[in-house]
């Protein structure tokens, strides 16, 4: 009988040392995971909001340009966030029925090389006025310990009068914190 036990508790220990230092299992992110990215979703709800703000009459049909969104202490750099989020925006402006003009595709645009379309104030006037356009989307972001704080604005370029602007903040999970790291 005590043979039995010792078995039997040899047995037990075995089982419940495999348990505990079993590895623990990684799962890939799916499709539809990434269909659902709510990173994706809060870039199209700021600008959503940001229009919601704007009389659309006063756009018409004139060209939009969509600025890089820079650090905003370092407006000289952008992220791979900012040109990201960049992106995301234009795309949402034109499935909201704006006119938005890729600056990538022009020659007469300078950008360059690991910061995007940069427009600084004292360019504006003169990249919006080679491309016909009266507004441009500008934008910021500031990293803190556990948010980016992201803040939109909505730019005529004729007088620099803000339309409308919109702030909203990207909890910093691995993602984010990714698209933060600016390569050198």
């Amino acid at each position: 009988m005590s043979k039995r036990f010792v078995l039997a508790a040899v047995a037990a220990a075995a089982v419940l040392s495999a348990c505990s230092t079993s590895a623990p299992v990684r799962t890939e992110p799916t499709y539809d995971e990434a269909a659902k990215s709510a990173f994706i979703g809060s870039s199209r709800g700021a600008i959503d909001k940001l229009l919601a703000g704007v009389n659309r009459e006063s756009i018409g049909q004139s060209p939009v340009l969509v600025a890089t969104v820079v650090n905003v202490n370092d407006l000289s750099r952008a992220a791979p966030l900012g040109r990201t989020l960049s992106e995301q925006y234009a795309s949402q402006m034109v499935a909201s029925g704006l006119h938005v003009k890729e600056l990538k595709l022009r020659g007469d645009v300078f950008v360059k090389e690991g910061t995007g379309e940069l427009l600084l104030s004292r360019e504006i006037k003169d990249i919006a006025k080679s491309h016909n356009a009266s507004l441009v989307l500008v934008g910021t972001y500031s990293t803190a310990a556990s948010f980016t704080y992201v803040s939109l604005k909505l730019v005529r370029t004729e007088d620099s009068r803000i339309l409308n602007g919109h702030d909203y903040a990207l909890p910093n999970d691995r993602d984010v914190q990714r698209l933060l790291t600016v390569q050198r």
